[in-house]
């Protein structure tokens, strides 16, 4: 379980401070993620910063190639608002969203996407592609990217060196 802060004392943080929390919060899930096998991605959609959902990836688990952290967030945010529109919301990610995950933000009308590291290989928010300020787009999500980007970083490095290895490991075994 981890512990939150009541809205009334991140209320009273900067807003850095407010975005860093979110963001540990959110590694803290990826870990989650991890321990199962899942690509350590984690995500909170918050209101007013009160936490209304929290998600890590787990495609691999529901066998669902769309079970990204941020797609699972954004259903459970419309199940707890009785909405699919998530207006004034803020989306929290571990990761840069891929191009499904930048076009469900936009559907859902999240206000603002706060992420950690860039995604070099898929990332749509501001490495493969610009999604979010396509002029057709009927609805505008402001961003942030780059918060604790380091720390996400070496979380998804690890995994994947940890994941390398016991590859290689099972392999020497067979």
């Amino acid at each position: 379980m981890i512990d939150l802060l009541s809205p009334e004392e991140l209320n009273g943080l900067s807003q850095q401070e407010q975005d860093e929390y979110w963001m540990r919060y959110c590694f803290r899930l990826a870990e989650r993620g991890a321990e199962l096998g899942e690509v350590p991605v984690g995500a909170v959609l918050v209101q007013d910063n009160r936490l209304l959902a929290e998600a890590f990836n787990q495609p691999i688990g529901r066998n669902d190639p769309c079970a990204h952290a941020e797609i699972l967030v954004l259903r459970e945010g419309g199940q707890q608002l009785e909405n699919y529109r998530l207006s004034n919301t803020c989306l929290y990610v571990s990761l840069e969203p891929c191009s499904m995950c930048a076009g469900a933000l936009v559907h859902a009308r999240v206000e603002r996407l706060v992420y950690g590291a860039s995604e070099p290989k898929a990332g749509a928010i501001e490495s493969k592609a610009n999604f979010l300020n396509n002029d057709y787009l009927n609805h505008h999500v402001s961003c942030l990217g780059g918060v604790l980007a380091q720390e996400a970083g070496e979380q998804l490095s690890a995994f994947f060196k940890r994941r390398r290895k016991e590859k290689k490991a099972a392999k020497l075994e067979g």
